[in-house]
């Protein structure tokens, strides 16, 4: 009898962990018989390596040229803002690893390879140019440091663009209608485990900073670029199968295609969203810690915990998202719900300072996470309904091209509108009321504000457009599906 009991017991835990699996293990349920959970996350290894390239140059070496090598902030900003040129490229890129057709057969895999060339170009040559920049070479070529880290930089953010989008194209490819919206979701996922692991171990290895340990890591860094692409693809995409031309055949132009992605139902209104939505909630990034340490008196620990807060906020908005999408709800209706908790999160925000409430500040600021996440959750499910498989690279290509570039310019805006007004505001310029240095951060607040409304309205026809779900009733939605 206890022999047949302690038999019994591992079968029925086994059932019961095969249970569970599918419903909590993070990206069980976007594998197939076809393209299986440990290929699935190899395929992911290309965005670790952007993640990492982005947390060396707009974090580490970001602190490391300011400070370490006394590079003015406003060429490292410069420097740093470069990559964005490139973001505008992605549906182009897309389009051309559409219709690529090699030798062999491959379409997307010869543009990840470049992608990853470029990178390892830039990282190679970034960190002597570094050196030039800040006159500790040989011959003080300062010149030439400046126009050589540009260019390694721009290097680095056109492989980066490059990549991304002609890997997440190979992702969708690869992935099933079913269980396309989750695989390419866990591609956003990897790229948050390289934005995290790569800044984590740059920071450890630079802790104790020297010319040559920078170097060493710096080019350590665009040899891990390569190795993890080649890992990435190796055998994923294969050959012949998938083209739909011969090398002999004249490729599609660019134009009439975009025409035809851009004339489809919602799609230009839907990037006009992406693009509002995504600058209203990234303006704040750049001014959202400074705001609690300097108007607040937030201490470093303090304010170094907001990230934490929003990350809260974002996974509580994620856990509402998974319910609401799992019973077929509207995604353009969870993007505007987003939308609308961001007004009072930034209002929030904004009343703190004469409130003299840091309270009432940490909850606008795990609203924001909320709100950004309903948005993000909401907009990356409705995008996949844009895809057609003749441009699915054109597709995700103009997707990643509005988000990086509104970010992008977003963020920078955001600093800049910050200074300028500051420094109007405090020398008088709009009278005694306001000569204090929170009327910046409340200019850009304010500006997030009326973006937040803008992409409301713009959001508007797509919810009522809609009609039925793109979700029917019961289809899963778990943490893959949650974007970068």
């Amino acid at each position: 009898m206890n022999t047949r009991r302690g038999g019994k017991a591992p079968s029925n835990l086994a059932l019961k962990w095969k249970r569970l699996g599918p419903r909590f293990l993070p990206f069980a349920d976007a594998a197939t018989a076809d393209l299986p959970l440990p290929r699935l996350l190899r395929l992911g290894l290309f965005q670790v390596s952007v993640g990492m390239a982005t947390a060396l140059m707009v974090g580490t070496l970001n602190r490391v040229m300011i400070v370490e090598l006394g590079v003015a902030a406003w060429l490292v900003a410069l420097m740093v803002a470069l990559p964005i040129i490139a973001a505008p490229l992605r549906a182009f890129i897309g389009h051309k690893s559409d219709v690529y057709a090699s030798a062999i057969g491959w379409r997307r895999v010869p543009y990840i390879g470049l992608g990853a060339f470029l990178q390892f170009a830039g990282l190679a040559l970034l960190p002597f140019a570094l050196l030039l920049l800040t006159g500790q070479g040989r011959f003080g070529l300062a010149w030439v440091g400046q126009l050589v880290s540009g260019l390694s930089f721009l290097l680095v953010g056109a492989g980066l663009q490059t990549t991304q989008t002609a890997g997440l194209a190979l992702a969708s490819d690869l992935s099933t209608d079913a269980t396309r919206p989750r695989v390419v979701a866990l591609m956003y996922v990897m790229l948050l485990v390289g934005l995290v692991g790569g800044g984590t171990v740059f920071g450890l290895l630079l802790a104790d900073f020297s010319p040559t340990r920078l170097v060493q890591v710096v080019q350590g860094a665009g040899v891990a670029t390569a190795a993890l692409c080649v890992v990435a693809v190796w055998k994923q995409e294969a050959r012949n199968s998938n083209c739909r031309r011969s090398p002999a055949e004249p490729a599609p132009a660019f134009g009439p295609r975009w025409q035809s992605f851009i004339g489809q139902p919602k799609a230009r209104r839907f990037l006009v969203t992406v693009g509002l939505g995504t600058m209203a909630f990234a303006m704040q990034d750049v001014v959202l810690e400074p705001y609690g340490g300097e108007i607040l008196k937030l201490s470093v620990g303090a304010t170094s915990s907001l990230t934490a807060v929003m990350a809260l906020g974002a996974l509580g908005a994620f856990g509402l998202a998974a319910r609401w999408l799992a019973r077929g709800g509207d995604p353009y209706r969870v993007a505007a719900c987003g939308l609308v908790l961001g007004l009072p999160a930034f209002a929030a925000v904004i009343f703190s300072a004469p409130a003299e409430a840091p309270w009432l500040f940490r909850c606008g600021t795990a609203l924001i996470g909320f709100g950004g996440g309903l948005f993000s959750v909401g907009m990356l499910t409705a995008a996949m309904s844009l895809e057609h498989r003749d441009h699915v690279g054109l597709a995700l290509g103009a997707w990643g091209a509005v988000q990086a570039t509104a970010g992008g310019l977003g963020i920078a805006l955001g600093g800049a509108l910050r200074d300028l007004v500051s420094t109007l505001a405090t020398h008088g310029a709009f009278g005694e009321v306001l000569v204090t240095p929170v009327t910046g951060y409340s200019f850009v607040y304010h500006l997030e504000l009326y973006l937040l409304f803008a992409a409301l309205i713009a959001i508007g026809p797509l919810v009522r457009s809609l009609g039925p779900s793109v979700r029917s009733p019961g289809t899963k939605f778990g943490l893959a599906d949650l974007p970068g």
